[in-house]
């Protein structure tokens, strides 16, 4: 078999395997999830997509925002609210989902501070950037571990 050969079969191969979370995807989520309980705003805006969106549902916050710059105001408000202080955080197991386009992960998290808060998140991640992010605010929220 001549090498062009080989390459192409082994393209069609990866091509035909089902595709599985992306661990880079899940590393920043985890970071970007970090970065909110520590109040870390630089570490908060590294990996959004100029055009990202991000919906935060409920609570003082509550609004879509579309931008770097709308969503940088948003969580210089949420870092402000705690006296930009860090806020102890208390994590669920995060769940992917992944395919050509995308990855995203789900997650539960409690984040202490001066208005406790529990949420229920969603980031989309296409091409290594967080183009989509929703703060579920949800009081009742249980965090499995």
């Amino acid at each position: 078999m001549n090498p062009l050969s080989i390459v192409a079969l082994t393209f069609l191969y990866a091509l035909a395997q089902p595709v599985l979370a992306g661990p880079l995807d899940d590393a920043k989520s985890k970071a970007h999830l970090e970065a909110v309980a520590a109040g870390d705003f630089d570490a908060l805006m590294r990996d959004y997509a100029d055009d990202a969106y991000m919906d935060w549902i409920g609570g003082p916050l509550e609004g879509r925002y579309h931008g770097k710059k709308a969503i940088g105001e948003v969580w210089r408000k949420f870092i402000a609210a705690n006296g930009g202080k860090p806020r102890p955080a208390k994590f669920g197991t995060p769940v992917s989902y992944s395919n050509p386009a995308g990855t995203s992960v789900e997650t539960a998290a409690a984040y202490d501070g001066t208005k406790p808060v529990k949420v229920w998140h969603v980031l989309v991640y296409r091409d290594g950037s967080l183009n989509t992010e929703i703060w579920q605010i949800a009081p009742n929220l249980k965090i499995a571990p």
